[in-house]
């Protein structure tokens, strides 16, 4: 516990600023959602035909998975905040026009009745009757909207717009629980105080109608909560994880002395946004396929601050000794995959858009590698993957090994997120291996000092096999072949204008610009 709370003071200033820029992609989104959906809500209150068509709608988008609508919003609204409250705004548009709905239609008929006879205006009925009487309800609406976009809005983090996103996301990279709670903490907190302060406007007396009013304010005034656009010749994209690890952008500052202005985004839309000239620098992997899909250069690492990523099967040792043919089956692949041919799988399924199960397929049969898988009746082994494309090409490979040189049935559990995610599953006998990465297992999982002896691939690899064995009885198999390391990357034709060869290249060129 003492050294999650050393772990707040330290990072205070960067959690007071996520904090800060949460709050206002919430109330900026809920704002905007308040000044539309409640007109909307009243809309079809009185024109009850329309209403199946606007609910729907709004239903609609809420089932829209959050990743992919981000995605979807950045060729037409860039990255950064504009995008996140777009999403948000639509999140939070169902519970506030369903509630003002509800509410009006709610409001007694005959109480109605006796304001048209005291000679009320139709106005004057919806704004000294109706309204009053349904904000109880109305509000509801708005604290189920808030309370949503708190949770949604770590999200925001994916797409450069900030957010406590970027604790947690970095924390589950890094295998960091302390930044993880100090993300997930805050967050929950917010989520409260936001529920319970509604929950006392709600039970107040005045005629809250008048909050309609100052919803299009509160969105106005909240946009000078939000961190003032970077501007500069150059702006660079890096993940949560890439941010704070020493063989990152810590690294980059302390051995290449690199200063660029930087937003932190998720690598799932980080090639896209540099793709379409959002970003000019990004911390990409080595062998991603979008390399060649997106035609980007990598920058050389002159200076060597990237260790080895060598990938190779982690393995629970106690199914390695129940099913020793495992071992055998996972060491056909190793030795026969080298980075160019990585690339080129990855490419198949980004940007050719075949399926990771095909790519492995046609692969295997190319090796000769590929059997009819057998009756699988001796037991299960159960693999598990991150969520990027590398690692569901190198599970489906894995599993047709396992079943066509085994009796050995396989249950896939794909997509497990980072890294700590997929360690912790497999040291807590949720799945009974992964692929890894040396350059990962001996600074994420053993967090071990990156010494020029641990440079080696081979003195990496040595280092990281004994280790696991001594401390989790896990064992790393022989290394597929490929080294998947961090590179810094720009589209060809930016580096060649720029004459951008290595990392050493672009400080120069930044510190020239800044004099």
């Amino acid at each position: 516990m003492n050294g999650f709370f050393e772990f707040l003071v330290s990072q205070s200033d960067k959690l007071l600023q996520q904090t800060l820029t949460h709050i206002s992609l919430t109330l900026i989104s809920v704002g905007i959602a308040i000044a539309v959906g409640v007109p909307l809500g009243i809309l079809i209150a009185k024109r009850a035909k329309i209403a199946g068509t606007v609910l729907g709608f709004a239903g609609v988008m809420q089932t829209i998975p959050s990743i992919a609508l981000l995605g979807f919003l950045i060729p037409l609204l860039g990255i950064g905040p504009k995008p996140a409250i777009f999403a948000l705004f639509l999140y939070a548009l169902l519970p506030i026009i369903r509630n003002t709905y509800t509410g009006i239609n709610g409001v007694d008929a005959y109480v109605k009745e006796a304001a048209k006879g005291m000679g009320m205006t139709p106005r004057q009925v919806l704004f000294k009757v109706e309204l009053p009487l349904a904000m109880p309800v109305l509000i509801a609406g708005i604290r189920t909207a808030a309370v949503i976009n708190v949770g949604v809005a770590t999200l925001a983090a994916y797409i450069a717009a900030g957010g406590l996103g970027e604790f947690i996301f970095g924390g589950i990279a890094l295998n960091n629980t302390n930044m993880i709670l100090a993300g997930a903490i805050p967050a929950a907190l917010l989520a409260l105080l936001f529920d319970f302060l509604l929950s006392r406007i709600q039970k107040t007396d005045w005629r809250k109608y008048k909050l309609l009013l100052g919803g299009a304010g509160i969105a106005i005034l909240c946009f000078a909560m939000l961190p003032a656009a970077t501007k500069g010749k150059l702006l660079a994209g890096f993940t949560p994880e890439f941010m704070g690890r020493q063989d990152g952008y810590l690294g980059l500052k302390s051995v290449y002395h690199l200063r660029i202005p930087t937003v932190v985004i998720n690598d799932a839309v980080m090639y896209q946004a540099l793709h379409e000239n959002k970003l000019d620098v990004v911390s990409g992997y080595s062998t991603d396929g979008r390399i060649r899909a997106y035609n980007l250069v990598i920058l050389g690492d002159d200076k060597f601050i990237f260790p080895p990523y060598y990938a190779a099967p982690v393995v629970r040792q106690p199914v390695l000794e129940q099913y020793p043919e495992l071992e055998n089956a996972l060491d056909l692949l190793a030795g026969r995959i080298n980075d160019s041919v990585m690339t080129y799988l990855n490419y198949r399924v980004d940007y050719l858009k075949e399926s990771p199960e095909q790519v492995a397929e046609s692969f295997l049969q190319e090796q000769r590698l590929l059997l009819p898988p057998r009756a699988g009746n001796k037991g299960v082994v159960r693999i598990g993957t991150k969520i990027f494309t590398e690692q569901y090409i190198l599970g489906e490979m894995y599993k047709m090994l396992i079943q066509g040189h085994t009796d050995l049935r396989v249950e896939s559990k794909t997509g497990l997120g980072g890294t700590k995610i997929c360690f912790d599953a497999l040291t807590n006998n949720q799945i009974d291996l992964y692929p890894e990465y040396t350059g990962t297992g001996l600074l994420v999982i053993l967090q071990a000092p990156l010494t020029e002896r641990l440079r080696n691939k081979d003195s990496v690899y040595a280092f990281v096999q004994e280790q696991f064995s001594e401390r989790y009885r896990l064992s790393w198999l022989k290394p597929i072949g490929f080294n998947n390391a961090y590179a810094l990357m720009m589209r060809r034709e930016k580096a060649d204008e720029l004459q951008l060869r290595t990392i050493t290249d672009l400080t120069q060129l930044l510190n020239t610009q800044k004099d």
